[in-house]
């Protein structure tokens, strides 16, 4: 359960990174499948499970995400 947190977590803070919806969910992606790997082969998981895991809930979190305004 913490290592689902902390993935979520990091997931939530670095998902928004693009300026497009569909920016913003394949840097999420690619985000969230290399922290879920890692988490993953750390946990007994497995890297490529986790990296599917973390990969879907990036892109999720980074496509529901608005872009910050500058």
């Amino acid at each position: 359960m913490r290592q689902f947190l902390i993935v979520t977590g990091a997931l939530l803070s670095l998902a928004a990174c693009g300026h497009t919806d569909g920016t913003r969910a394949v840097t999420g992606g690619l985000i969230g499948a290399g922290g879920g790997a890692l988490v993953g082969s750390a946990t007994g998981l497995g890297a490529g499970t986790g990296a599917v895991i973390g990969g879907v809930g990036g892109a999720g979190v980074g496509a529901l995400t608005t872009p910050n305004k500058r």
